[in-house]
């Protein structure tokens, strides 16, 4: 069997280091969510008005240091909780889809015939659906809540693992190491577990970090929409949904600061996966 090459310690550190603070801060945000949030996200904050500005304009207060929403609740609270709900869609999300994706590929591609043909034409079907148009009808017939998202968004992103595992595969199939475990008399089971989830998973990899940051965005939206994560729990996407009325108003900080955390936890995402995809690849490496 002939296993990726892990990275090396050089190459772990040439990773992108804003990307990789960016990412940390906001995974010990979601950690510790409790004991970092001044207040309880869903309730008023006690003695601030609503549509408080942040502390350093004039009428703000260090009670309410980001300012308070329609309902006098602390902005600050509400993002710091709203990175648990992100990070915990997004990855869960990407290991459904990753998971579904990966098994549907490495079936396709391994055993061919008619398996490949039936998950091949659903694989295509699914993708000439568009992707939010049919989480949201999804959303609307199962009903809105974080978990029910995570199945929803893992069903709607699988298809772009499956096409690329099976074209993988579908190369790693004809390698000396796997037509010998074949001669050897080793089970299609025992193949799949040996010799090719391992050479597909640096693959499964890459995806997942590109993924991750496409799953945020589609919770966002679904949040926007209102068919995402349910009120009152606190989601940037149902944040900004909140804030639309008062956008012309001049409570920008409503709108600006959950779009600032998207744009960071979307733009960590993509520039470290773009990273580990150079990292993972072969040619790349031997460069």
């Amino acid at each position: 069997m002939r296993l990726a090459p892990p990275m090396s310690i050089r190459s772990r550190r040439e990773a992108p280091l804003a990307a990789v603070v960016i990412l940390a801060a906001l995974v010990l945000v979601a950690i510790f969510a409790d004991l970092l949030a001044p207040h309880d996200p869903t309730l008023p904050v006690p003695g601030a008005n609503v549509f408080d500005p942040p502390f350093w304009m004039e009428g703000g207060s260090t009670a309410a240091p980001l300012g308070t929403d329609f309902q006098a609740r602390d902005i600050l609270s509400r993002l710091i909780y709203g990175t648990r709900v992100s990070l915990i869609v997004g990855l869960m999300g990407t290991l459904v889809a990753g998971a579904i994706g990966t098994l549907m590929g490495i079936l396709s591609g391994y055993i061919g015939g008619w398996v490949d043909q039936v998950i091949m034409r659903v694989t295509d079907a699914w993708l000439a659906l568009p992707a939010i148009v049919f989480a949201i009808f999804l959303a609307a017939m199962i009903g809105p809540s974080m978990w029910n998202i995570i199945v929803i968004l893992g069903a709607v992103y699988w298809t772009r693992y499956a096409r690329v595992i099976r074209g993988e595969v579908l190369t790693l199939r004809e390698r000396e190491f796997v037509k010998l475990a074949e001669i050897a008399g080793a089970s299609k089971l025992r193949i799949i577990k040996r010799h090719i989830l391992p050479n597909v998973a640096n693959t499964a990899m890459v995806l997942a970090s590109l993924t991750v940051g496409v799953v945020i965005i589609a919770e966002a939206s679904l949040s926007f929409l209102g068919v995402g994560v349910p009120p009152p729990q606190p989601a940037w996407g149902l944040m900004l949904s909140e804030a639309r009325p008062t956008l012309l108003a001049g409570q920008w900080w409503l709108t600006v600061f959950p779009g600032v955390c998207i744009l960071l936890i979307v733009l960590a995402t993509q520039l470290f996966g773009d990273w580990l995809r150079v990292k993972l690849d072969p040619q790349q490496r031997n460069l």
